[in-house]
């Protein structure tokens, strides 16, 4: 039976395990309450002692049972050392010694690319990795990071084929070193449109839908070149970290400390141009690695693969037939990438099957005991009523908090720490950004029954909400809470081998027509999705939810009724 493990020291930090062909996978901010479980301090590395220990429990096996050991590399090596000699051991100290002793470093764009690759089911394909930068290309910092990589991929190659590197351009007192990172180029200007204590690059792409991209185009791209054979090369600061650089636009200075008093028009408008100048790059190079691959899919990470609106876009304009974007594009799936590297290349283990959930991680475990806060009262014990009961306090527009099975992976509820609501009230949007303490401009997803999807919206999304699509104008009076300014929506499908949110859609579907449901996190603002059944009891009463379900336990607000005969029936336990 053979084990391999991936690991992310970075931020994302984050643990995978692959035994026996299953995967078992978490990040450590579930257990930190961290969100990104990012350090304050730059260069300082972090175990995901607690994912690490979960997979580890979840498989029944030990430290010494697993043959391989890999992770993605981050720091740039010194001119007179290698990987082996300075990153490997520094990391392999930080690991149980069964562990350490085992540990291999795979490059960061390639852990990414393989994430999605080697999950695809696809034969022959071109990759793409496009995020604020990964390994070092060179034996010292001036030789730069990946920022922009290109892939031909097939089973038994893994050839990189296109990379932007670093680049000398005139610059105010002469030549000036720039860098290519299109993720630093879209959250540099996220911080100049979206006010402090805000998701920066998500509050802009919604934002977007708002605002009228032609106003500050020019500006924003004179600031990005895009030349032959891929070539990207973008102004000065603009292309690294900035946060601190001011950005002159129609002789206006726009700063990270005067985004909260620039108009929300204006706002609006550079965050649609920003997504257009974003967009056309990406594009830009998917031609390229088009042309240079002849390959039919394109699969797309890294963290610029969160991007779902550009994911839309790609999957409309970059010449290939197919896109595939990885299950966990942030750098938490650098960890599926470097297991699934071992599993596959090094130990020469079958490919697992394209996954239609991403249910790798802990269960809820048990609820708290004891009476419960706020009034709230539970129905323990529903087994299969459960899901009857649920869908028609979603058929009533009741907000229900949603916990079942295995957790997700990655930065999305995608139906098992969820909070579900019917989308038939435009009102529905307003009380749970409200709830969540979100803009109101910020959408709220739908889920859909994968075979009604086409019904319903137009373009191919995906198991994993990473792609936005169109709503068919017929269909959207029925779905306003989900349905974002622009007519797009960030559409997960759920197919019939979904292990959390299947029943309960098909269900609700029955009761209203509808095959649709509303799907945010369950989460207060600036904390990651919550992991256990107590985290959920607490969050549904201080968020004022209508009711939460956990495994087969309801809990209800004191102002919700239920079925009586449900409610007292043998073999359920009120309290």
């Amino acid at each position: 039976m053979p084990a391999v493990l991936g690991l992310n020291f970075h931020h994302d930090t984050s643990a995978c395990l692959i035994v026996d062909g299953r995967i078992h996978a978490a990040e450590e901010e579930r257990w930190s309450g961290l969100k990104h479980n990012r350090t304050t301090r730059k260069g300082i590395l972090t175990t995901p002692a607690h994912a690490l220990d979960w997979c580890l429990r979840s498989a029944g096996i030990t430290a010494d049972d697993i043959d391989h050991v890999w992770t993605p590399s981050m720091r740039p090596t010194p001119r007179h050392g290698s990987w082996e000699s300075t990153e490997q051991a520094e990391l392999a100290t930080m690991l149980p010694r069964a562990l350490g002793k085992r540990l291999r470093l795979i490059s960061h764009h390639t852990a990414h690319v393989l994430a999605g690759y080697l999950l695809s089911g696809e034969e022959h394909a071109a990759g793409l990795v496009i995020d604020a930068g990964g390994s070092a290309l060179g034996p010292d910092t001036a030789s730069g990071r990946e920022r922009i990589t290109g892939y031909d991929l097939r089973p038994d190659s893994i050839d990189r084929i296109h990379q932007v590197a670093p680049a000398i351009a005139p610059g105010p007192s002469g030549p000036e070193r720039t860098h290519p990172s299109l993720g630093h180029f879209y959250r540099n200007l996220a911080l100049r449109v979206v006010p402090p204590g805000n998701e920066a690059e998500g509050s802009m792409m919604a934002l977007a839908a708002f605002g009228d991209p032609d106003r500050y185009y020019k500006e924003l791209r004179d600031l990005v070149h895009l030349g032959n054979e891929g070539f990207v090369r973008i102004a000065s600061q603009w292309g690294s970290y900035a946060p601190e650089t001011p950005l002159m636009v129609e002789d206006t200075v726009w700063t990270a400390q005067s985004a909260s008093s620039k108009p929300l028009d204006a706002r609006a408008d550079l965050a649609a141009a920003a997504q257009r100048v974003f967009a056309e790059a990406v594009v830009h190079v998917a031609r390229h690695v088009r042309r240079i691959t002849a390959a039919r899919t394109l699969v797309f990470s890294g963290g610029c693969a969160l991007n779902s609106h550009l994911n839309g876009t790609l999957a409309e304009q970059s010449d290939f037939e197919q896109l595939f974007v990885a299950p966990a594009p942030h750098d938490a799936g650098t960890a599926v990438g470097a297991a699934l590297y071992a599993w596959n290349y090094v130990l020469g283990q079958p490919l697992l099957p394209t996954p239609e959930d991403a249910d790798w991680g802990p269960p809820p475990g048990p609820l708290p005991d004891g009476a419960l806060a706020g009034g709230y009262r539970s129905v323990s014990g529903l087994g299969d009523r459960l899901v009857p009961a649920v869908a028609a306090l979603l058929a009533d527009h009741k907000v229900v908090g949603w916990v079942r099975g295995g957790m997700e992976f990655g930065p999305r509820a995608l139906g098992h720490r969820s909070i579900l609501a019917h989308p038939g009230k435009a009102a529905t949007k307003t009380r749970l950004n409200a709830l969540k303490q979100r803009a109101d401009f910020r959408p709220l997803a739908p889920l859909a029954l994968a075979e009604q999807a086409d019904a319903w919206f137009l373009g191919d999304a995906d198991p994993f909400m990473n792609r936005v699509v169109r709503a068919r104008h017929c269909k959207s009076e029925r779905m306003p809470a989900v349905i974002h300014h622009d007519g797009t929506a960030r559409l997960q499908t759920v197919s019939r081998g979904h292990s959390g949110v299947r029943p309960l859609l098909e269900e609700f579907h029955r009761l209203t027509g509808v095959p649709v449901l509303l799907n945010t996190s369950l989460n207060f603002k600036g904390t990651p999705i919550l992991r256990t059944a107590e985290q959920a009891v607490a969050a549904a009463v201080e968020l004022g939810l209508d009711a939460l379900a956990v495994e087969d336990t309801l809990l209800l607000a004191p102002h919700v009724r239920i079925d009586t005969a449900l409610s007292t029936s043998s073999g359920t336990d009120s309290k």
